[in-house]
């Protein structure tokens, strides 16, 4: 009894102390949503009064906001493309054959995660502008497939290993080719995983501050970058406006991943994020 007790209270107080720190952890983001109706022009929290007037005015006449927020939707997309070709190719690659040196291969392809930003940034900005290409969708797009990529990798690699490659072999003994394997067997099975590392890929350019900053230019801004340009001379309401919609898409985008995982949880774990070491 005495241990059924301990083992109860235990539970109770490891519960407890799990929703402290998820809400001091969501507590900033309830916060920003909160502020973005206040009609406070100084964004007090809790706001004395209620409005919609700040997203009103985020696509008002003359406001830069409707351009930064296609242009991040732009290159945010374009580097989807990207990351989902770079990444399906080193995942096969990597799962798929016998590669030398796979484990160096693998640590390369995840580097851009545990090198600084900022240093990231400062090596695109002096490889695309001696080519004249600071300001342009591609090279942002670019940049930001740097960082979006090795996250596909890892998600792609986990959804290929819970592929059976009987079924891939199969196909190929009935006289199917490479592009017809891949079309008719790899790419179905690993939608799952295709659709999971499509969103990630989205919501890390959508969200990326140092390479957009170093890459943009007067006419081409995202969003971070209005951002910070308008939090550093002034404390413009607006903003807790445009960080309400950046936080929405980012939930809507992780449903989206709930979502997927949840209908392809009846086929092994593509679409998992992997969990064990990709590389033996």
């Amino acid at each position: 009894m005495i241990e059924l007790r301990s083992t109860l209270a235990g539970r109770i107080a490891l519960t407890v102390f799990s929703a402290l720190i998820l809400l001091f952890l969501a507590l900033p983001i309830v916060v920003i949503v909160v502020t973005s109706f206040g009609k406070d022009a100084f964004g007090s929290f809790p706001p004395d009064s209620w409005t919609l007037g700040w997203y009103q005015q985020l696509f008002a006449d003359g406001s830069k906001w409707p351009a930064a927020l296609s242009l991040s939707a732009l290159v945010a997309a374009l580097t989807t493309v990207f990351s989902l070709i770079l990444g399906m190719t080193a995942a096969t690659a990597l799962v798929r054959s016998e590669l030398p040196l796979r484990t160096a291969v693998y640590g390369l392809v995840l580097a851009p995660l545990v090198i600084p930003q900022v240093v990231i940034a400062l090596g695109l900005f002096l490889l695309f502008e001696p080519a004249a290409m600071l300001g342009s969708p591609i090279a942002i797009a670019l940049g930001h497939t740097v960082l979006a990529a090795p996250i596909a990798v890892m998600i792609l690699m986990a959804t290929l290993k819970g592929i059976d490659e009987r079924l891939e072999d199969a196909a190929a003994s009935m006289g199917a080719g490479r592009l017809t394997v891949a079309r008719r067997i790899t790419f179905p099975l690993a939608m799952p995983g295709l659709v999971a590392a499509a969103i990630f890929s989205f919501i890390t350019s959508f969200d990326e501050f140092f390479i957009s900053q170093f890459l943009s230019s007067v006419d081409t801004v995202t969003v971070p970058v209005q951002m910070f340009n308008v939090l550093q001379y002034d404390v413009d309401p607006s903003v807790t406006a445009v960080s309400a919609l950046v936080i929405a898409v980012a939930v809507v985008a992780l449903a989206l991943v709930g979502v997927v995982r949840r209908l392809g949880g009846g086929r092994d774990n593509q679409g998992a994020l992997p969990t064990d070491p990709a590389i033996p």
